[in-house]
This record gives C-alpha cells, structure tokens and sequence, in this order.
C-alpha cells in the first residue's frame, strides 16, 4: 500500500519512498523544557506518533528520534526568575514533558536526545563551518552566514533580505554580516552554563542542536523531519543549510512534514 504525504519542500502530495527500502528515519523537533507544554504541543506529538504506529502498521521499521531543548536562553532566563539552576529546571520539564506523554499514551519515540549530551557533536558541526567558510567568529560568538549558502529560503520560499518579519526567531548580533545570520556557538557569560570548545567557553545556539543529533544517528541524509509550522522559519531553514553545507549533500530530508496550529477563538495555542 502507497503511503502518499504532502511535502513541505515541493510543495506536493508525493508517495513516500525511503533511502533504503522497508526502514524510515525519523525526526521530530522535541520541546525546549523550560516551562509545562501545552495542548497545542500536544497536536503535533499526537499528530506524528499516529503516523509513526500507521507506517509500523504497514510494516515499516520505524527509528523516530526527538531532541530535547535542554540549554537555551529561554532555559537560562526562567532558572534566574526561579533562583535554581538552568539543568534542575530543564530536568524538572523535561520529567513533566515525559508524564504527559505517557499520560496521551505517546510510545512511538524510539529515542530522546538531549542537547547537552551531544556538545561534541556540535562542536564538530561548528568547527566544520568555519573551515569551509560558511561561519564566522564576532565577540559574541559564532555565526552561520546565509550569504554563502546559494538555497538559502528554499523551504520557507523566503530570502535572505525578508528574514526578518518582526515574528520569526532571529538572533540578535551587532556584528552580524546579514540579517538572517544565526548564531551557531554563544559565548558564556560568567553567570552562564558553558562548555569548553576550541573558541573559548559557551553553549550551543538553538538550531546547531538538531543537525549534530540527526548526524550523529542518521547520518548526512534522512528520510522525514517533522514538527510544527512555525519552525519553518527560520529554524527548519536553518537545519537545512548547515548540514547540506557540511556535507554537500541535498537534500537533507527527503520529506519535511508540519503540523497545524491549535487554534481557539481564532488565537494560537501557546
């Protein structure tokens, strides 16, 4: 039986048709645990694991892996406001985050990964950036420069000059070359969590986390990547173009699937 989804990237219905036949690598972006999640990220949860049981149903071997958001500056702000440590609080989510799927009875994950555990990993990443030539070092830290990277917008259908809407999640940086650049490596400050990295201490930025993680078990390229339409842009955009510019290769995912928002009275859950 034909499994026939809509993808993002070419904008088309088109039949599912995995790198290698009968096994589907999957990846879906997981919360960054620093406050409850909400039923609008329930949707997507619920969304991906029915589709991930339908294709087990149909016989595929299904690895689904989820990241977990465990260092970030939305982290590091609420621990300040809350007097503990930013990875007490990402813990203390990350286990509300795991009984409400239980609770919504969300089995199909085959594997949690958590940012933090894979700084090595991101460390490579960066560092292959800026040897060939697609990052540059400012006073805050490392950035990717979109400029470099000819397909930039292919996903969202956005340039580089309409980045910037007044909506989307865009890295502040004096120093940055172009409005879309993101940054990749956070220089620590003093009351920060940091890691030792070949540029001093610091902490992953926001998109470098997924591509590390994906690399790590998938490789280059991988078959699904999904999540919820407001990670488009930038942040699916941005996966795009760092692994594709490591690697070469294109394209990253084979298929990109979103999910709806939860709306009630016309409002966006969140």
């Amino acid at each position: 039986m034909a499994v026939k989804i809509y993808n993002t990237l070419s904008g088309k219905v088109e039949a599912l048709s995995p790198i290698k036949k009968g096994k589907v690598n999957l990846f879906v972006c997981g919360p960054t645990v620093y406050d409850d999640s909400h039923i609008g990220h329930a949707r997507t949860y619920v969304a991906f694991d029915m589709f991930v049981n339908y294709l087990k149903h149909l016989g595929f071997d299904v690895f689904y892996l989820q990241n977990i958001t465990d260092i970030d500056d939305k982290i590091i702000k609420r621990a300040k406001e809350k007097n503990i440590s930013p990875k007490d609080l990402a813990r203390q989510f990350e286990k509300e985050y795991m009984a409400d799927m239980k609770t919504l009875q969300v089995k199909s994950i085959t594997k949690y990964a958590r940012a933090t555990e894979h700084i090595k990993e991101i460390i490579s990443q960066v560092e292959r950036l800026l040897a060939k030539g697609f990052a540059y070092q400012s006073s805050d830290g490392i950035y990717y420069d979109v400029s470099k990277f000819k397909e930039y917008g292919k996903l969202s259908g956005r340039t580089i000059e309409g980045a910037e809407d007044g909506t989307s999640r865009i890295d502040e940086g004096i120093e940055k070359k172009n409005k879309a650049d993101f940054c990749l490596w956070k220089f620590s400050k003093e009351d920060e969590p940091s890691w030792l990295s070949p540029w001093g201490k610091g902490r992953p930025g926001w998109h470098i986390e997924d591509t590390a993680i994906t690399e790590k078990y998938f490789g280059p390229q991988y078959d699904i990547h999904g999540g919820a339409r407001d990670l488009i842009f930038p942040h699916h955009e941005a996966e795009i173009s760092q692994m594709e510019a490591i690697s070469g290769k294109s394209p990253l995912v084979k298929y990109w699937m979103h999910t709806g928002f939860l709306t009630i009275n016309g409002q966006k859950m969140s």
